[in-house]
């Protein structure tokens, strides 16, 4: 914790860990480019390659079957294509462009609005109460489609965390589902990333797509992983050479992939301590919100939740307005969405829940990471005592 501040919001970005600079600042000495066959520039390939070798690791995956992007929306919007296709390595392959998408409805601006199909050709998954994805909805959708067309396929993209709430989905039973009707799963795994052990083979996601400043390491850089060799792009997100394989033109950001690799080196490491410790905290978070507020409800909380990720709201409360007053009190949060401009709007993740309007115009998220401790909750909770009971008094006084 910065004196006198409390930094809850680590789903928006976790702090670089020292780590990670260290690492950053040694790749921008590096003067080869990781394409030159020079001495320098296989330095810098052995540099990269290690750093692939260590994302690929917190995923479960191969090395060879991941590609850095920009970030996690280039990577999703990358993968969300027509043109993600699989083949099983014969010679006589026959590759099926995928002709719908659904995605589930609480995913990410990116994944919904992002994606590169027709609006007719998109449809959202519904959730239930608790943010879970209706899976007998997409067993039924899934076998209407391929009835009603016969050879063709369905691209699913369920995120594996919601990073509104936390939620964290049914990815390998949604992923038997969609294989069975011989489609493909595409799950972002950018808020999952190091607060839960994540294992691609175990999950059956055909792709799952990061990034590096959800677990501390330089914002800029992501990465698709794919499960097997055998998944293609054939519409590619950048043209122009042959770096990442052929997968995405342009010189590697060198820096911000050796950053990438020590962040997920360090986050696999402590995924497990980190995992319970931030539990406890996110937990005295809400007991303290509890006993504040019994009205005060919390989002998703008898579902599956990362550990580090509280979405909570009291009644009466607005989202803009209480976010300054915290701001001003040294706690940093966020809504429960908040957009590139950094305006506060109704969360999309609550209005497929259902949840009460009135309730989610006052939607915060609370999200903890490496730096957060027992201070950081103690000082946010003595600044929302003040904001409750400050309501409780404005009511007291319109009552008399």
């Amino acid at each position: 914790m910065t004196a006198g501040r409390a930094y809850l919001d680590h789903n928006a970005t976790t702090p670089v860990r020292p780590e990670v600079v260290e690492a950053v600042a040694h790749a921008l000495t590096l003067p080869g480019n990781p394409s030159s066959v020079h001495g320098e520039g296989r330095a810098a390939r052995a540099a990269m390659e290690r750093a692939r070798e260590q994302v690929a690791r917190l995923v479960g995956a191969k090395a060879s079957n991941v590609v850095f992007t920009s970030g996690g929306t280039e990577a999703n919007v990358a993968v969300l294509s027509p043109g993600l296709m699989d083949c099983d390595g014969g010679r006589d392959c026959v590759r099926t462009p995928a002709t719908l998408l659904l995605h589930s409805a609480t995913e990410h601006a990116c994944v919904r609005e992002g994606h590169r199909f027709s609006a007719g050709a998109v449809e959202a998954i519904p959730v239930d109460a608790n943010g879970l994805v209706d899976l007998s909805w997409l067993d039924a959708r899934l076998t209407r489609f391929v009835t009603d067309n016969p050879g063709a396929r369905a691209l699913v993209s369920i995120h594996l965390a919601n990073n509104e709430t936390g939620v964290i989905q049914p990815i390998a039973d949604a992923a038997a589902i969609v294989h069975r009707h011989g489609g493909l799963l595409h799950s972002d795994a950018v808020q999952a990333a190091g607060k839960i052990a994540i294992d691609i083979m175990t999950l059956g996601a055909d792709v799952l797509t990061l990034s590096a400043h959800k677990i501390g390491g330089p914002k800029g850089i992501g990465a698709i992983v794919f499960r097997t060799g055998a998944l293609e792009l054939t519409e590619k997100p950048m043209r122009g050479g042959g770096q990442e394989r052929g997968w995405r033109a342009g010189t590697e950001n060198l820096p911000g992939i050796i950053g990438f690799g020590a962040a997920a080196e360090i986050a696999g490491k402590h995924q497990a301590g980190e995992a319970k410790r931030l539990a406890g905290l996110r937990d005295h978070l809400e007991a303290g919100l509890a006993a504040l507020s019994p009205e005060t409800a919390i989002f998703a909380q008898a579902a599956p939740r990362l550990p580090n990720t509280s979405a909570f709201a009291t009644p009466g409360f607005k989202a803009e307005t209480v976010l300054i007053k915290l701001d001003l009190a040294g706690a940093a949060l966020s809504s429960g969405s908040a957009c590139s401009s950094g305006k506060v709007k109704r969360s999309h993740v609550l209005d497929a829940m259902k949840i009460d309007p009135a309730m989610s115009a006052g939607a915060l998220r609370a999200s903890l990471g490496w730096t957060t401790c027992e201070a950081d909750i103690d000082l946010f909770l003595a600044a929302y005592e003040k904001l409750v009971a400050a309501q409780a008094d404005r009511g007291a006084r319109a009552a008399a």
